[in-house]
């Protein structure tokens, strides 16, 4: 069963008297190329947790790949679907962000990865989800909104960088792997989204008081730096610029990573 063909899904859709629930932010993948995108990231890969699979579009092939599959879906009317159209995979009815992702992944055989075509109205909380389960899974691919994906990407300097960019490029190394354009899903969105690999960094040993620091600094991401960081003291803000050769009305989204690190040291340690 082909799904990635439009109306071969719609069909399918109808047949069980389904459709993509709004409430639900669902737009279903419906593209051979970003399918085979994400498929293509995943060489050396033997178990695959997939969130949010809808009507399985990408679970059948993730299955076909020879993936041992475990799919959470919170949406009956779906998973009620799957064993159709992706024998091959577990399926948990379990909301993803209630769900215990880290002993979920120990399930799978190894090396694994998380996938998803992320809704767009949870893709922070489940982001940050999927980055607080790393250190069980080899790479996670993941499908979001265009916009979103370029705030993930963003690198110093740029104005799209915020805090979010800070945080994840600390414990993964992020790359591009497709565009994809509204006319990939059943229905189309209003917005173009991205697939985005996130490798994690073995080396990466933030804690939350540097991420806080890192929001903290982002607080008004127009403002210099130093305004940002009020709560601390201006004169020892400034003095630690200085010293590592940074202007004292450098603004969040121009720090690199070692600059930020080692502004926290200075001033919080």
């Amino acid at each position: 069963m082909n799904l990635t063909d439009p109306k071969t899904l719609s069909d399918f859709l109808s047949h069980h008297g389904v459709a993509a629930r709004k409430g639900l932010g669902q737009h279903f993948l419906c593209s051979p190329s970003a399918v085979s995108a994400v498929v293509g990231r995943l060489d050396g890969i033997e178990g695959v947790l997939e969130i949010g699979p809808g009507p399985g579009v990408l679970t059948g092939a993730l299955c076909d790949a020879g993936k041992k599959v475990i799919a959470l879906e919170i949406d009956a009317e779906m998973a009620a679907l799957l064993p159709e159209s992706a024998p091959c995979a577990s399926v948990l009815r379990i909301d993803a962000l209630k769900a215990d992702l880290a002993e979920i992944l120990q399930r799978l055989p190894q090396p694994c990865a998380v996938v998803s075509n992320l809704p767009y109205y949870i893709t922070a909380p489940l982001v940050s989800a999927i980055a607080n389960a790393r250190q069980h899974y080899a790479k996670s691919v993941l499908m979001m909104q265009k916009e979103v994906g370029e705030r993930y990407l963003a690198r110093p300097g740029e104005r799209e960088r915020g805090s979010i960019s800070v945080y994840l490029q600390a414990l993964f190394g992020i790359k591009k792997v497709a565009n994809v354009p509204k006319g990939a899903f059943l229905p189309p969105p209003k917005v173009d989204s991205l697939i985005l690999e996130f490798k994690p960094l073995p080396e990466a040993n933030y804690e939350e008081p540097f991420f806080r620091f890192v929001r903290e600094g982002f607080t008004q991401p127009r403002k210099t730096l130093v305004n940002n960081l009020s709560a601390h003291n201006r004169l020892r803000v400034e003095e630690a610029l200085t010293e590592l050769g940074l202007s004292s009305t450098i603004r969040p989204h121009e720090l690199t990573l070692p600059s930020w690190t080692k502004l926290f040291e200075a001033i919080c340690q």
